[in-house]
């Protein structure tokens, strides 16, 4: 099937964002299942063809001082500006707040012609924190509601090619990225677990606002099919997964496909933690419904 891809009004950066461990991944699959493939069955692959922001390879003759936020933050703008030059529209994954650093931002109008933003209820982050970053649950609380949640240290791994990456709360960073957003669609987490067709078709619909593709039912069901969290699961265990993470312990592979449908913080927190996070962050689960 022959994909057909134009430019809505300017050529510019698609952001599939999200706060970390909230889906960010399941949605690539399901775009680039989308988008890069004929048949909308889809392989680890095709997420190479969204990538990271930011990213070691963006910033190539701009700057070389990846960990120092005072010198990176000059280079977010230019950085992008360069992405552009070649007039394509893109998709890329970020789990950076949308922020500004005095005068600079994080990213522009120049730059931006949409954002995709997945949520996902903060009491089930804890459990996903703990196991993918290594740490303990009092750990990922404070990350979770900490302004001052950084990463792009955490892997020796990757640590040659990693970028200061600024989080922020997870108040902080889905406020930054859904307020004063015209061209925002917002995605539960919990909602692609309970409705994948559903959630599917908003985003189908939301991005033919920018770009033309074919698609049917039968690639909708292969894409609902191939990206279940059982599927992806078991494709990592096979095949093994290029995003995963070391154990900060004893430097195993960390799975990456670990929680999925066991998406019941109930079963992990005790009432105090509850309580803890929902004094922190209650305002904006209100919002979403989460209490």
């Amino acid at each position: 099937m022959e994909i057909f891809l134009y430019i809505y009004l300017f050529i510019m950066i698609i952001w599939i964002a999200s706060y970390p461990k909230s889906g960010n991944t399941w949605v690539r699959s399901i775009i680039s299942s989308l988008i890069y493939s004929n048949d909308g069955v889809f392989s680890f692959d095709l997420l190479k063809n969204i990538q990271q922001f930011p990213n070691k390879a963006h910033f190539e003759n701009l700057t070389e001082k990846f960990q120092d936020i005072h010198e990176l933050k000059k280079f977010w703008i230019p950085a992008q500006d360069r992405i552009n030059l070649d007039k394509k529209l893109k998709f890329f994954k970020t789990h950076h707040i949308n922020c500004k650093i005095g005068e600079y931002p994080f990213t522009n109008k120049d730059n931006t012609l949409a954002t995709i933003y997945i949520v996902r209820d903060p009491r089930n982050l804890v459990n996903s924190f703990t196991n993918h970053y290594t740490i303990n649950k009092n750990t990922a609380k404070e990350h979770i509601t900490s302004p001052k949640f950084v990463t792009g240290t955490f892997y020796k791994q990757n640590k040659k090619n990693n970028v200061f990456t600024i989080i922020g709360s997870w108040k902080d960073h889905y406020n930054s990225w859904t307020k004063k957003n015209d061209n925002l669609l917002l995605i539960k987490y919990e909602d692609l677990l309970s409705d994948p067709n559903k959630e599917i078709n908003k985003i189908i619909k939301f991005i033919s606002k920018y770009i033309n593709f074919n698609y049917d039912d039968a690639k909708i069901n292969n894409i609902i099919n191939s990206t279940s969290f059982e599927k992806m699961k078991k494709m990592e265990t096979d095949k093994g997964f290029h995003e995963a993470v070391q154990n900060k312990v004893n430097e195993n592979k960390v799975n990456f496909f670990n929680l999925g449908k066991d998406n019941n913080w109930k079963k992990y927190l005790e009432q105090h933690d509850v309580e803890y996070l929902v004094n922190k962050l209650g305002v904006e689960m209100e919002e979403l419904d989460y209490i």
